[in-house]
Order: structure tokens, then C-alpha cells, then sequence
């Protein structure tokens, strides 16, 4: 028999799979190339990347990625950058470095090769800064064409008003950056100029909004007043002038001079949005006034769940199911269930709590921590009323499909699934090396600076991309808040992230695992670790404390003088050190953390381990939390801490715990997210 064509074909065959097999290895191993690179890379990978990599774009990003990660941003500039708007980044870098090392001649150089060949980009505006100090005009540009740009702020800050450019910079620093160091200080002195050169009306709408924002509702009406003769009285102001002074005079404990003004405010402009904002601020006590109330034009008072929710409390929950029904979607809707529900299941009204706490089915779910607090007093109200699957059924849910938190743990624990709430007798855990995450802004190059771990230029380039007049969408506000961990702003990533839990309902699998991730950041560890293992305490609680009481801000001081990190109060403080320390010492993050850990330890023995009774008595006092009633605390403690008497310790109580559990599964898988890649682009 022939065998000739026969073997012609394999071999034909073999040939074309092993061309094939050659061709998709090859397409796999130029995928694996063209994975753009992120700080997760080590060192020995970057430089492999850097040395052998075929793609140019590849060599340059890992020699940023190596530059980032050093320190050092030596010799970047002869990677042949041309118009990528990464070279910005790396001329802006050489032309730092060039005059830390006192080479000021190749600095301006490079600043002007900056200015030239990227005058758009967010790195020019160092270049504006640093050249205006010669040549003014670069500093009009800086602030005309990037506001809102930190070099354009500390410019603005720097500004002394004079007859050409009158208060320029105070105005610029209330429009675009209130809270800038020095803004105060600039703002207000141009507030108080009464000379040929003070600020015109509208200028004065900018100032006292400033102010406002900085909750000086006083001074920006003063602000006002101060007006020429003949301009308009504060009650005419623009409406988003009028809301802001009056929030900032309502938060500050002037009652008759906000209500005043925010009740002008919904007279003189009940079509305005403000209005409605106006109208929920006047409605917001929990006895609030029909007086009032009655005050606020009708058809502002229709529009308001803030209003209907006011007068339900008013007739003692009359009327709830009606706007609670009208209003699902509203957050003043959602605050009006829970107090109701509250005062239910603290009397122990079991039907009552699982009929208020009953949403349809095809409602779309609350926010995160809402939802979790709904769903697990919902089930406790099942069980109490004998249906104990229905009960278990709703814990599960809780417990599987929810970030990891107080209401989550207590649900584990009515499932029996808990391990015992001890905080005491537990080593420090080590320290965790952090994955890096994408950041998904809606600005590109933002992303790809952030996956470069070039986190201070991110920031820089989203800051000059926004107007802060205009709120950013939820997604957006996320990325703000990741951003300010990034550089340090503890103090207000914090606040954002924790209002943006509670009103984001809509947030997608990967949004929720990073919302959740953001707020428990592991700052300060070089000084939380060793008092923790001073003390034999948790890690995880010490931050947990650390971020309620201060934001992990070192240098904040409570209204009451509390001090620094743990928020210490100077006595207390110097009694456990037992010496006279300064206010300084007692702001020095390791002195004050081993204090404060002390302080913990010390209320951990006094309670006998009693959780609940510890975290209380950091924020009201061992004296206090003695004085209430034990009823339900060993059964019941989630009920027991409902019915503390201070609101604000009953807030502290939970939301500490909540901090606690949310560290301990930080990492918990909740949900399953879109296997998206990393959602970055390239430049």
C-alpha cells in the first residue's frame, strides 16, 4: 500500500498545529506583555519589564511604576516621552528634583520645556507657579485656567489684596478652595475691607459662602451685611448663598437667626431647589416646630418628605405608613422608619417593629449599613414573635450578602455562627500589605496615574477636573474620597465616605467592595501596633476607635479640648502617663495611642470584658454607663444599646463595633463582581 500522501497529510497536519499552537502561544505571551503594569508588580518584575519588554509604553510605565515606588525620578526624561501626557509628570518631577538639589538654572529650564510642550496639562500648573513668582502674569493664568488646583490655591492664598487685582485671591479661595490653608484668615479680610478696594455684591455671595463652608455662619452674614448702602439685604441673597449661611447658623446653635433666613429663603424662592433643602433643615429636629412648619409655603411643603416625615412626628407616628409609602426613595423617609421602628422594638412592640420594618419585595434595597439594620431587627422581631425560620431566613441573608459590620456579626450570632466578642487577651495581628485596587474615575489619565502609584498626581489632575460647586456623581465622590485617603486627608475622606454609605443604594458589586474597603483604612500602624500589643488589645479595635474619634487626624482637638488620634482629654492623659505632658506631647501619635490603648485596657478590666459596656464608657464615662440599667444586656445586648439614654454614646456604641467588625473581615467576600479586567485605560 502507498503510505506517501497518507504521511504527506500528517505531516501537513502536524505542521499547521504546531504553527497554530506556535501562534496562540505567542498571542498569549503578547497578552501577557500588554497587561498594563500596576504597584502590585515586584521590583524584580518591573525591571524585567523595563529591560526586555518589546513595547516602548511598557518600558517607560515600568520605569514610572520603579520611579514611584523609590523615589527617585533620575533619568526618566531620555525614555523619548513626546506628546504622551505622562512626560508632563516626568518633566514636572526632573524640574522638583533639579532644585532640591539647588540647581536652579536647569530647574526654570525644565519648567519652561514643562510650560511649552504640556500647557494644558495638570503638571504645567507647578511650572505656572514656580515661573510666576518672576513673571505675575503665569500666576493670572495659573488661576484663570486650573482654579481649582492645589498650586493654584496656595497661589491665591499668597495673593495680598491690592488696587489691581482688589481681594482676587480671597474670592478665588471661597469659589474654588475654602478650606486651603490661610483661607479663613484671607476671606475674612476681605469681608471686613471697607476701603475703595472691598468686594462688590456679587463678589460677597462667593465670600460668605466660603465662610459658610467653613460653619462661620456668623461671619458670612456679617459678610453680607457689610455691603455697600443700597445692595441687596442678606434676606435677598442668592439662594444658594441664603441655604449655606443658614445650614452654617443652624449648625452652629443660632436657632432664630437661621430659621429667620432659611425661612425667607423658601418664601422668596419656593421654585428654587434650595428651597427643599431650606425646608428639611427647618424640619429636621425631632420635635420640630408646627409653627414653623406652617411658615414654609404650601407649595414647598408639598414637594418635602422633609416636612411630611416632620409632621408624622408631630402627631406621634400618625399617618407614617401614608408618607412612608409616598416617600420610599427619600432619606428622610428611611430616618423617620428607623426612629419609629425604634421606639417600637425598645417597648417591645414586636408586631408594630416587623410591620414598619417591612419593605415590598420588589423595593429596591437601602443603603448598606440601612439595610443591614433594618434586616436584623426585622428578623429579631420574627423570632420574638415565634417564627424562628422566617427569622433564620433573614439572618442568612444578612449574614452572606452584606459587608461585614455590627448588624452583620449580630445576625452571625443569632444564627450561632458567632465567635465570642472578646477584646481583650488578643495579640496585634501583622501588618497587611495592601493590594492595589483600580480606581475607575471618569477621567482617564486619573486612572492611569493612580495605576502608576503616582497617587499625589492623581489627586492633582482629578482636582483640577472639577468644580466644587457642582457635586460629583456617587461613583465619582468615591474616587474623590480614595483619592484624599491617598494623600492623607484622613479627616475628610472619612466624612465623605461615611455620608456616601448611607445614601448610595444603586452601587455596583465592585463599588460596595471598595466603598467597604475605604473606610477601614489601616492608618498610623507604626503606633496603633505596639500599644496594642502593649495592652494585649485587638489592632482592629484601636483603629476601630481611632477612626470614630478622630478620623486617625493627630492634630484635631474636640470642642471639649480632646487631643489627637484617640481623642484624649489633657487630664485624663496625664493621669495615665502619670506626668505633666504638654498638649504637643499628648498630640504625638505613639504617646498618644499607648494611652489611649491604656485607657481602653483599663475599661476592658473595669467591665469584666464586657464589650459593650467598655466602648461606652470610652466615650460617656465608667460613672455613666453604671448609672443605666443592665435589663437585656446579657440576652440582648444589641436592645441594651438601643436604649441608652445618650444619643450620641448610642451612635458611638455601634458605630465603634461596626468599625471593628468591619476590620476583622475587611477582605470578606460579599458579593461577586464583573470580571471587567481592571478597567484602566492607557495613555
Amino acid at each position: 500500500m502507498n503510505q506517501g500522501p497518507r504521511l504527506g497529510t500528517l505531516l501537513l497536519l502536524g505542521t499547521t498545529a504546531l504553527s497554530g499552537f506556535a501562534a496562540w502561544g505567542g498571542q498569549k505571551f503578547l497578552v501577557h506583555l500588554h497587561q498594563p503594569l500596576t504597584p502590585d508588580q515586584s521590583a524584580a518584575q518591573l525591571w524585567t519589564t523595563y529591560r526586555w519588554a518589546i513595547d516602548p509604553q511598557q518600558r517607560r510605565e515600568a520605569a514610572l511604576l520603579m520611579a514611584a515606588q523609590t523615589g527617585s525620578f533620575d533619568g526618566l526624561q531620555s525614555q523619548a516621552w513626546g506628546t504622551n501626557p505622562l512626560g508632563a509628570v516626568v518633566l514636572e518631577q526632573a524640574a522638583e528634583t533639579a532644585t532640591r538639589r539647588g540647581e536652579q538654572g536647569h530647574a526654570r529650564e525644565l519648567w519652561h520645556d514643562l510650560l511649552a510642550r504640556f500647557p494644558h496639562s495638570a503638571a504645567s500648573a507647578s511650572a505656572r507657579r514656580v515661573l510666576g513668582n518672576q513673571d505675575p502674569a503665569l500666576h493670572q493664568d495659573l488661576l484663570k485656567q486650573q482654579p481649582s488646583h492645589p498650586d493654584a490655591l496656595s497661589v491665591a492664598a499668597s495673593l495680598d489684596p491690592n488696587p489691581d487685582i482688589g481681594h482676587q485671591g480671597a474670592i478665588h479661595l471661597a469659589r474654588w478652595g475654602a478650606r486651603w490653608p490661610g483661607a479663613f484668615k484671607r476671606i475674612s479680610q476681605a469681608c471686613n475691607d471697607n476701603s475703595s478696594i472691598a468686594p462688590k455684591t456679587k463678589e460677597r455671595q462667593w465670600l460668605a459662602r466660603g465662610l459658610a463652608s467653613l460653619g462661620d455662619g456668623q461671619a458670612a452674614l456679617q459678610c453680607i451685611e457689610r455691603q455697600p448702602p443700597g445692595s441687596m439685604p442678606p434676606s435677598s441673597s442668592e439662594p444658594s448663598t441664603q441655604l449655606a449661611i443658614g445650614q452654617a447658623l443652624l449648625r452652629g446653635g443660632h436657632t432664630k437667626e437661621s430659621t429667620e433666613l432659611l425661612l425667607s429663603l423658601t418664601r422668596d424662592h419656593p421654585q428654587a431647589s434650595a428651597s427643599i433643602e431650606a425646608a428639611r433643615l427647618l424640619s429636621e429636629p425631632l420635635r420640630p416646630s408646627k409653627q414653623v412648619l406652617d411658615a414654609i409655603p404650601v407649595s414647598v411643603q408639598k414637594r418635602s418628605a422633609a416636612i411630611a416625615t416632620a409632621r408624622v412626628r408631630l402627631a406621634d407616628g400618625e399617618a407614617a405608613e401614608e408618607v412612608l409609602q409616598r416617600w420610599p426613595d427619600d432619606p428622610d423617609a428611611w430616618q423617620l422608619q428607623w426612629d419609629l421602628a425604634r421606639e417600637a422594638l425598645i417597648s417591645e412592640n414586636w408586631e408594630k417593629t416587623r410591620s414598619l420594618l417591612t419593605r415590598e419585595p420588589s423595593a429596591q434595597a437601602l443603603p448598606d449599613p440601612l439595610e443591614t439594620r433594618r434586616l436584623y431587627w426585622l428578623g429579631w422581631s420574627e423570632s420574638q414573635l415565634g417564627d424562628q425560620n422566617r427569622a433564620r431566613t433573614i439572618w442568612q441573608q444578612l449574614a452572606s450578602q452584606f459587608p461585614t459590620g455590627y448588624y452583620q456579626w449580630l445576625a452571625t450570632e443569632a444564627l450561632g455562627d458567632a465567635k465570642p466578642l472578646k477584646l481583650s487577651g488578643a495579640a496585634s495581628t501583622q501588618a497587611q500589605v495592601e493590594s492595589w485596587t483600580p480606581l475607575n474615575s471618569s477621567q482617564s489619565l486619573v486612572n492611569t496615574l493612580w495605576r502608576l502609584g503616582l497617587q499625589q498626581q492623581a489627586w492633582e489632575t482629578w482636582r483640577s477636573g472639577i468644580d466644587p460647586s457642582t457635586p460629583e456623581a456617587k461613583p465619582e465622590q468615591l474616587v474623590e474620597s480614595r483619592l484624599r485617603l491617598a494623600v492623607g486627608d484622613s479627616w475628610m475622606a472619612l466624612d465623605q465616605l461615611r455620608w456616601l454609605s448611607l445614601r448610595w443604594r444603586s452601587a455596583s458589586c465592585r463599588e460596595r467592595i471598595d466603598l467597604q474597603h475605604s473606610q477601614h483604612p489601616r492608618l498610623f500602624e507604626d503606633a496603633l501596633s505596639p500599644a496594642a500589643n502593649a495592652q494585649q488589645l485587638p489592632l482592629e479595635l484601636l483603629f476601630a476607635v481611632s477612626k470614630q474619634e478622630s478620623r486617625f487626624a493627630s492634630g484635631v482637638t474636640s470642642s471639649a479640648g480632646a487631643i489627637g488620634l484617640m481623642q484624649l482629654m489633657p487630664a485624663t492623659a496625664r493621669e495615665l502617663a502619670g506626668a505633666q505632658l504638654t498638649e504637643d506631647e499628648i498630640r504625638e501619635p505613639k504617646q498618644n495611642a499607648a494611652l489611649g490603648a491604656a485607657y481602653l485596657e483599663q475599661l476592658i478590666q473595669y467591665w469584666q470584658g464586657d464589650a459593650f459596656r467598655s466602648i461606652a464608657s470610652y466615650n460617656a464615662g465608667p460613672g455613666a454607663v453604671g448609672s443605666w440599667s443592665t435589663q437585656a444586656l446579657d440576652n440582648a445586648p444589641a436592645l441594651w444599646v438601643e436604649r441608652i439614654p445618650y444619643p450620641e454614646t448610642r451612635y458611638y456604641t455601634k458605630k465603634v463595633l461596626d468599625n471593628f467588625f468591619g476590620y476583622l473581615g475587611r477582605d470578606k467576600i460579599f458579593c461577586k463582581p464583573t470580571l471587567d479586567g481592571i478597567g484602566q485605560d492607557m495613555p
